[in-house]
């Protein structure tokens, strides 16, 4: 299959609505069931993907695409919703989620990203050389 990012974006704008399908106005008891230790709940979900939205791929794909000649990316830090989302409830993350969703989405529009522009490469801190 080839890579087709108005396909990408049509599963991209569907996110936010799929996680307040699932959660929103349900007892807060089902946003935090996990597996145990160091396990993640749907809370934990929705506030780690807010951060990506803030920090990881519309960020990246800044640097890829940008002129500076370091394309090294920020770390990302997996566990950052922890102290993020504290004190928030799941309404609150689902609302910021779909702001930042439909942002981080006008971003990646206006980039007018080509097939040229999916080739070139970032450093990812702990994979290495990476593509959009």
């Amino acid at each position: 299959m080839n890579f087709d990012l108005n396909k990408s974006i049509q599963i991209l704008e569907r996110t936010p609505s799929v996680f307040n399908a699932l959660f929103g106005g349900m007892d807060s008891n089902w946003h935090t069931i996990n597996e145990g230790p160091r396990t993640w709940s749907a809370y934990d979900i929705v506030g780690h993907l807010i951060h990506g939205e803030q920090t990881d791929w519309i960020p990246r794909a800044k640097i890829i695409l940008g002129d500076a000649t370091d394309k090294t990316f920020m770390p990302f830090d997996r566990f950052a919703q922890e102290k993020l989302s504290k004190g928030k409830s799941m309404e609150d993350l689902l609302e910021e989620f779909t702001s930042l969703r439909e942002s981080s989405l006008d971003q990646l529009k206006l980039m007018n990203i080509t097939a040229q522009d999916l080739e070139k490469k970032g450093v990812h801190p702990d994979l290495g050389e990476v593509t959009l």
